[in-house]
C-alpha cells in the first residue's frame, strides 16, 4: 500500500467516523460509496469491508458518548431495547449476507442506491409533498 492510499483510506475512516458519531451514519453512507470510487472495490467488497469496520471496538466509543449524553439529560438509553433489537440484528445480518452473496453486483448496487434515495426522500420530507400533489391534482377542491 503507497502513501497516498494510505492517507485516503484514513481520511475515508475519518470522515465515516466523524458521521458515525455525528448523525449514526458512516458505514454504508460513507464508506461503501467512497470504497467503491477510490479503491474500485465490488459492492460486495464494500458493503463487507464496511460490516468488518463496524465491530466493537469502533461502536462502543461512539455509544458511550450517546449515553453520557442521554444520562446527563434525563433521557437514558434503555438496554432492553438495545438487547432485542441486537437478537434481531444478529440474525438479521447472518441471512442479509447469506442472501447478499447471492445477488450480482449491479443488482447489489441498484438495492444500495434505491435505500439510499428511499431514506434521503423520507428525510426531506418529500413524499409529504408528493402525496399533498398527487392529492391535489386528482382532487383539486380539497386541500
Amino acid at each position: 500500500m503507497n502513501i497516498p492510499e494510505l492517507i485516503t483510506i484514513i481520511v475515508i475512516g475519518l470522515a465515516a467516523g466523524v458521521l458515525s458519531g455525528l448523525v449514526g451514519v458512516g458505514g454504508g453512507i460513507i464508506l461503501v460509496p467512497l470504497l467503491i470510487y477510490f479503491f474500485n472495490y465490488t459492492q460486495h467488497q464494500a458493503q463487507g469491508t464496511s460490516l468488518g469496520v463496524l465491530t466493537l471496538p469502533v461502536v462502543v466509543l461512539g455509544f458511550l458518548q450517546y449515553y453520557k449524553y442521554c444520562k446527563d439529560t434525563a433521557n437514558p438509553i434503555d438496554f432492553r431495547i438495545i438487547g432485542l433489537l441486537a437478537i434481531g440484528f444478529i440474525f438479521g445480518g447472518h441471512f442479509g449476507g447469506k442472501i447478499a452473496a447471492r445477488i450480482d453486483t449491479v443488482l447489489m448496487k441498484k438495492i444500495f442506491a434505491g435505500i439510499l434515495f428511499y431514506t434521503a426522500f423520507k428525510l426531506l420530507g418529500w413524499d409529504s409533498l408528493l402525496f399533498n400533489w398527487i392529492r391535489k391534482l386528482f382532487n383539486p377542491g380539497s386541500a
